[in-house]
């Protein structure tokens, strides 16, 4: 017999373009940008009430976050805020989303108008 060691969960993307849908629609969600903040002068997302943990200060600050709240996590690319999105999975969250593409996917299909970097 073979022993497995436990997947990491697989977490869903949420696309721009359903972000934005859903912002519009003002559906409960809580955005979390885990990017640096000299990342957030450079370009960002509307402002949604997002909660701002860089991802280096992620374990330490995950009690911030209601594990009852639908979540978006987001970075630059996506890669930050998956492994960050893989956190909450293993602590119970249940709605959690990874933004695909990041702030780049976000630039990519909703406003093209943010600075690439």
């Amino acid at each position: 017999m073979t022993s497995r060691s436990p997947q990491a969960p697989e977490i869903p993307e949420m696309t721009p373009t359903e972000l934005r849908d859903r912002l519009e629609q003002e559906q409960p969600l809580v955005l979390v940008d885990v990017r640096e903040p000299h990342e957030r002068e450079i370009a960002d997302l509307p402002e949604s009430g997002q909660h701002r943990i860089p991802v280096g200060e992620f374990e330490a600050r995950i009690q911030e976050l209601d594990p009852d709240d639908a979540v978006v996590l987001y970075c630059r690319s996506g890669a930050r805020s998956m492994w960050a999105a893989k956190q909450l999975a293993a602590r119970g969250f249940e709605q959690v989303w990874n933004l695909k593409g990041g702030v780049l996917g976000w630039r990519d299909e909703v406003d093209p108008s943010l600075e690439a970097y």
